[in-house]
């Protein structure tokens, strides 16, 4: 193993490469609008019509020529409630008392809100005057017919679903959640709920936070547990979860040791190794096969590694296979202390995310300095910041690139 990074890909080629793959996307099902939050739309949500459709009163008032208010006095015509289908023409001098959400009478092109003027046997009298167009919604000022208003790849949240609801769009066409597979293995793994006298173990983390992340980023996830290091009991459970799942993701197995043996079994599954070695840290070891339109990614044992890596190398997969644009967010930060790389690869650091005027800052303040298994740095919303191979020695102040770690 060289330390200089020499036998390992690059972290740009690697992802170059990761885009390059062909994945199974367009795959889509028809669900209940009340069943699509957090699916991914699988086709552009196109305005069939204009929002309003007529001018509509934004408030409560009365509906008037603005001409008319230097008269000082109109006679009011009657009520206008919200659904009315409203048919009287105003002429001069008149007005129509028209709640909010109701259609703007014809011949009128202001509402005068209720407080602006006094209402007397009949006739309004304006106290205070208002402009030409006042509290009136023109037509189209939501959207316009025709106009794209939810580009297919969008993740749908509460708005989508008012936008969708306010378009009478009973089902929606969502991208089919890709089925990821999740096994960690390594005969020191001990499974949720298991016992042990021997207290080499230790429990089994990287399965259950690499199964909610990816849920998270929109998979159906196959909770596979763990698996002891042995060869053919991991050989059957590979072949019997590609079997069904559009990705596998196993943890550790894939260094150099005696007892690594996914990286020699993946070959044997009939799987093409895309790479094995990026020059990143932490997680350098992974390795990333094909078989037909199936990915195996295999990732390192330790808690951190496994999470990053995951991020890194399955989110993108998961993405294309919704027809997603993006696995996750990337913003440019201010690091607001200085920052020593530890190792000559592209490194991957926990931070904290600190938003000021509109502006990204970095620090590390609580986050431990030691290996690989340090989960807990990722907690209280914890971002990963981005050091180049390049990079050495970076002051506060300068520019960094930070992965988002909440918008998946």
């Amino acid at each position: 193993m060289s330390i200089t990074g020499r036998d390992f890909i690059s972290y740009e080629t690697s992802q170059n490469m990761l885009d390059l793959l062909q994945v199974n996307n367009h795959r889509y099902e028809r669900v209940p609008l009340s069943d699509a939050l957090g699916r991914v739309l699988e086709q552009d949500i196109i305005a069939e019509f204009n929002d309003p459709q007529f001018p509509t009163a934004s408030m409560d008032g009365y509906a008037l020529r603005h001409a008319d208010l230097e008269l000082g006095e109109l006679t009011v015509l009657g009520d206008n409630p919200a659904g009315h289908d409203e048919r009287r023409e105003l002429q001069e001098g008149e007005s129509i008392k028209t709640f909010t959400g109701s259609m703007m009478p014809h011949g009128s092109d202001t509402l005068i809100q209720i407080e602006n003027v006094t209402f007397e046997n009949g006739k309004i009298f304006i106290n205070e005057m208002v402009h030409k167009g006042n509290a009136v919604r023109p037509i189209g000022e939501g959207y316009r017919a025709g106009e794209v208003l939810i580009e297919r790849g969008t993740k749908i949240g509460f708005a989508e679903i008012g936008v969708m609801a306010g378009l009478n769009q009973v089902m929606v066409k969502v991208a089919l959640r890709p089925r990821v597979a999740v096994i960690a293995t390594g005969s020191e793994i001990l499974d949720l709920g298991e016992n042990s006298d021997n207290p080499a173990q230790i429990r089994s983390s990287n399965n259950y936070t690499l199964a909610a992340l990816f849920k998270q980023a929109g998979a159906e996830v196959v909770q596979l547990g763990t698996a002891p290091d042995d060869k053919d009991a991991i050989m059957k459970t590979f072949e019997n979860a590609l079997e069904s799942a559009d990705i596998l993701v196993s943890t550790g197995g894939v260094s150099v040791g005696d007892y690594d043996f996914v990286k020699d079994i993946i070959p044997r599954l009939g799987a093409e190794v895309v790479y094995k070695g990026v020059g990143i840290k932490p997680g350098r070891h992974i390795l990333v096969a094909q078989r037909a339109h199936k990915f195996i990614i295999a990732l390192p044992g330790f808690a951190y590694s496994s999470t990053v890596t995951g991020i890194l190398y399955a989110l993108p997969l998961i993405a294309k296979m919704l027809g997603k644009k993006r696995p996750y967010k990337t913003v440019a930060a201010k690091l607001q202390e200085d920052f020593k790389k530890r190792s000559p690869f592209t490194e991957f650091t926990a931070c904290n995310i600190v938003v000021e005027d509109g502006e990204y800052f970095v620090n590390f303040k609580g986050k431990k300095v030691g290996s690989s298994a340090i989960l807990t740095n990722m907690l209280d919303n914890s971002a990963l910041m981005v050091a180049g191979e390049e990079d050495k020695f970076l002051e506060a102040g300068t520019y960094v690139n930070v992965i988002l770690l909440d918008e998946f």
